[in-house]
C-alpha cells in the first residue's frame, strides 16, 4: 500500500469531486479499489448493523449502460431551475463558480460509461422510512465519504454523484441487485491528470456556525 504524502487536514480539504481530471484511459487495480473498500468499512453504522454492499462495475458494456442512463439524468437536471450553472446567476462572486460546476458536470455527463471503475455504496434494509431517513443513509454514506478518502490518498480521483438514482430501478435490474438494497451514491473512480488539488472556496465559518441555538 502506498498512499500520498498528505497531512490528515490536507486529505479532508483537498479530497474534491473530480469530473474533468478523470483519466478516461489508465486503468485502475482491481486490488487498488479493493483498498479503498476495506478502509470505508471501518466507518461507522447504524447499531454497528453494517447492512452495507458495494458494487464494483468495471464491465464496459455495463458501465456503458450505467452512463447511458446518467447522461439522461444529467441533461434533465441542466435544463432544471436548480442547475448548478442557474445558481446564484445574479451574485457576481458565486456566479462564475456555479457556471465551473455547471460546466464539469455537463462534461461528466457526456462520459460516466468511460470512467474505468464505478462503484455504488448500498445499503440492506427491508423499508424505507417515510419521513426523515438522515438516520437510515446515516449507515452508509459516511463509509461512502471514507472510501473517497481512501482514493484520494492512493492517487484516485472521485467524484460524488446522485443523479443516477432517477434510474434506480433500472440500474438494480441491470446489476441484479435484491429488492430490499437500496443504492447510495455512484461514486466514478480513476487517476486523476494533473498534480494535485487545493481547497476550494467555502462560506466563512462565522456565517455558518450557530452556538447553542439558531
Amino acid at each position: 500500500m502506498t498512499t500520498l504524502d498528505l497531512t490528515p487536514d490536507e486529505l479532508l480539504t483537498t479530497t474534491r469531486t473530480v469530473r474533468k481530471r478523470l483519466d478516461l484511459e489508465r486503468p485502475v487495480p482491481a486490488e487498488l479499489v479493493r483498498e479503498c473498500i476495506e478502509i470505508a468499512l471501518q466507518a461507522p453504522s447504524g447499531s454497528n448493523r453494517q447492512m452495507w454492499h458495494w458494487l464494483v462495475i468495471t464491465d464496459e458494456e455495463k458501465r456503458a449502460a450505467i452512463g447511458e442512463y446518467y447522461r439522461r439524468s444529467v441533461a434533465a437536471y441542466l435544463e432544471s431551475s436548480g442547475a448548478a450553472g442557474r445558481l446564484y446567476a445574479d451574485d457576481p462572486e458565486r456566479a462564475p463558480i456555479q457556471q465551473r460546476v455547471g460546466s464539469s458536470v455537463a462534461y461528466l455527463g457526456e462520459r460516466m460509461g468511460q470512467v474505468p471503475v464505478l462503484v455504488i455504496p448500498c445499503l440492506q434494509t427491508r423499508s424505507l422510512p417515510a419521513g426523515n431517513q438522515a438516520g437510515l443513509w446515516g449507515s452508509i454514506l459516511p463509509a461512502a465519504w471514507s472510501y473517497c478518502l481512501a482514493a484520494r490518498a492512493r492517487g484516485l480521483g472521485t467524484a460524488w454523484t446522485t443523479l443516477h438514482l432517477t434510474y434506480e430501478k433500472e440500474i438494480d435490474e441491470l446489476l441484479g441487485i435484491p429488492a430490499d438494497t437500496h443504492q447510495s451514491v455512484l461514486l466514478p473512480t480513476a487517476y486523476f491528470t494533473g498534480d494535485t488539488f487545493k481547497p476550494a472556496a467555502r462560506q466563512p465559518v462565522d456565517e455558518v456556525l450557530h452556538l447553542n441555538g439558531w
